[in-house]
């Protein structure tokens, strides 16, 4: 969320930059500032009634005591007066309160200078290009033709027990999972992330905290009976681990890692772009989270980024980077790089990470601060990246390293799976 002091002391630099990410209610900036003056004129009214009565109470017990019945009993009248105006006063500043916060909710976070400009994917730009495109042989097939030959996930099982977009892992399949899992978890914690293994569903609070709420509320699966959401990535209770809560400076930077499933509706999702692996209902990611100064945040993302590129090096997977233009960021992100490996069987980039800083939009909405050395209390900056989802990384490894003779496991992973080749 937003601060209201930064639209009123930039109120036309917010719209053009809200514009970047093609907002189409710019006028709701004027009335955020119209709605906090209305605020702030209750809040003097009423906080002045309110001295008044308190001032004069005292002065009841004050003037009794000195034998002036006569002038307390004017005070009281005049209590007596004043007090019904209290009530009427704070609910009309309530119900202003109210308005204001349902209103500045509406707005994205504001795009960095650096994101660029443009509506689609195709507008997003490419900061890096890096890896081998493999020549496979002329047989070779896309993932969910090779995890049928190999018995390594079975869809229609998936289909049958739960609905489409929930596979079953078999045999080296899951063990292959299982290997990648607890190989991005073994390469976050040794760069310093902690492990986590936080909830799989949250409440209200959490789910609004980084902002799935309102903006993703139609793509979370919702568990009415208990109020509670189905993840749709562990960055949402990593994250508000830290909601309502003040760290002490020389804790930061607080880094995170943790497995999950995650779950996500995807309505309206189909076609061959979702066919297999590719767009999942349930799939595993492993999450990097970060809270930190604000100074901090854009030394951090880059840091995160290389991070996150390292990793797909020693999968020996084909990558590129792109830095997503403002069209195409998410509600929450201030900046967004996006990593894309190159599936050769499907002769197409598919997506493995988002990396993004948030800056200060989840933290206001949690209430996370820090102490900075002067002692004064300052919003953290969060930011977060996958390392990494599963499910096209895995579709990747098959399609890219299929043999005549098997599937090759890449050198990192092989410890983990305990073999080099699936055959």
């Amino acid at each position: 969320m937003l601060q209201v002091t930064v639209l009123r002391e930039n109120r036309e630099e917010v719209k053009e930059r809200l514009a970047a990410k093609y907002f189409k209610q710019p006028e709701l900036v004027d009335t955020i500032v119209e709605l906090d003056d209305s605020r702030k004129k209750l809040q003097a009214e009423f906080d002045s009634l309110k001295a008044r009565v308190n001032s004069a109470s005292k002065d009841i017990g004050k003037l009794m005591g000195q034998g002036k019945k006569e002038e307390a009993e004017a005070l009281k009248a005049e209590v007596a007066q004043l007090n019904p105006q209290l009530k009427p006063l704070e609910e009309k500043m309530t119900a202003v309160e109210k308005e204001l916060h349902d209103t500045l909710i509406q707005l994205p976070n504001l795009p960095a200078a650096i994101v660029p400009k443009g509506k689609t994917p195709e507008e997003n730009e490419i900061v890096k290009e890096a890896g081998t495109i493999p020549a496979l042989f002329a047989g070779a097939t896309p993932h969910w033709d090779i995890t049928k030959k190999y018995n390594l996930i079975d869809f229609e099982l998936g289909n049958k027990i739960t609905g489409s977009g929930f596979p079953v892992y078999v045999g080296k399949g899951a063990r292959l999972q299982r290997a990648l899992i607890q190989f991005f978890l073994d390469y976050n914690t040794e760069a310093g992330y902690v492990e986590h293994i936080p909830p799989f569903v949250v409440n209200e609070d959490s789910a609004y905290g980084t902002g799935q709420l309102p903006d993703k509320e139609g793509q979370m699966y919702f568990v009415n009976e208990d109020n509670l959401y189905l993840i749709p990535t562990s960055e949402v209770p990593l994250t508000n681990l830290y909601r309502d809560v003040i760290i002490k400076e020389e804790e930061l930077p607080v880094k995170m890692t943790a497995y999950s499933p995650c779950f996500r509706r995807e309505a309206g999702s189909y076609g061959k772009d979702v066919r297999g692996l590719n767009r999942l209902h349930q799939f595993e990611k492993v999450e990097i989270v970060q809270v930190v100064a604000k100074e901090k945040s854009y030394e951090t993302l880059e840091e995160m980024v290389v991070h996150v590129e390292k990793l797909l090096q020693l999968l020996e997977l084909p990558y590129r980077i792109l830095r997503l233009c403002g069209g195409d960021m998410s509600f929450t992100s201030a900046l967004t790089y996006d990593f894309e490996v190159f599936s050769a069987a499907q002769g197409r980039w598919l997506e493995v990470s988002s990396v993004s800083n948030f800056e200060t939009y989840q933290a206001n909405r949690l209430k996370c601060r820090y102490k900075d050395s002067s002692g004064k209390t300052q919003l953290a900056h969060t930011l977060n990246g996958s390392a990494l989802a599963l499910p096209r990384i895995l579709a990747s490894l098959l399609e890219n390293n299929q043999t005549e003779e098997g599937i090759l496991i890449p050198k990192a992973l092989q410890p983990y799976f305990r073999a080099e080749v699936i055959n």
